[in-house]
């Protein structure tokens, strides 16, 4: 080595080696967003399901959906997760979401805001056999927005995950009913009692 070259030292050397090896994992990631780990954001209102709601919670919408069939999931990016593992490929599932992190799904990923319950793709009107939706406040102008954009995209079937003290609203407003044996459950323990509501005869009743 030229003795007038400049040398790194041992801790710059370290730093690098670690640098390159964020940017690998990075990309790895970018590759697989499937494996990408998301942390609840509590100023978005985000509560993941855990394992067991998520799992349940997929099975059902592909039995209502179909083998072919189109779920749009609406503010429950958990749920998509778990169908992009267990559906097949012949069924497609979409997220609708605000948290622009979960744009890495590439064209699964559309940006919802519930306040503009209507700013999605027109070409996507009445194209879902399935719409479940968990939205993330327990107030009426939230679920009334959420129903706007349900009525948009559904050609029929609706799975709605909310809040107990919305279930008079929720039957209002999309003409579900409770299903009864399933009690859908938080990884962190949501405080307020949480239940499920169909518009079909679901395997959930």
């Amino acid at each position: 080595m030229d003795e007038d070259s400049p040398a790194l030292s041992a801790e710059t050397l370290k730093a690098l080696q670690e640098f390159y090896h964020e940017q690998t994992l990075a990309s790895r990631t970018a590759a697989h967003p499937s494996e990408t780990t998301f942390q609840e954001d509590w100023k978005l209102s985000q509560f993941w399901y855990d394992d067991t709601t998520a799992l349940a919670l997929a099975n059902e919408a592909l039995e209502a959906a179909g083998p072919y069939g189109r779920i749009a999931c609406i503010s429950c990016p958990t749920l998509y997760r778990k169908l992009r593992e267990v559906k097949p490929d012949a069924c497609s599932a979409t997220c609708f979401e605000f948290d622009d992190r979960f744009d890495v799904f590439g064209d699964d990923f559309v940006f919802y805001d519930f306040t503009n319950p209507l700013r999605v793709p027109e070409e996507l009107e009445k194209t879902f056999d399935l719409v479940v939706i968990d939205p993330p406040y327990l107030s009426t102008d939230c679920l009334s927005k959420f129903a706007q954009t349900t009525v948009f995209l559904a050609k029929d079937k609706v799975l709605v995950c909310t809040g107990e003290v919305m279930a008079d609203l929720a039957s209002k407003l999309f003409g579900v009913h409770l299903c009864h044996k399933f009690f859908p459950r938080h990884a962190n323990n949501l405080g307020n009692e949480f239940r499920c509501y169909a518009n079909y005869a679901s395997g959930l009743d």
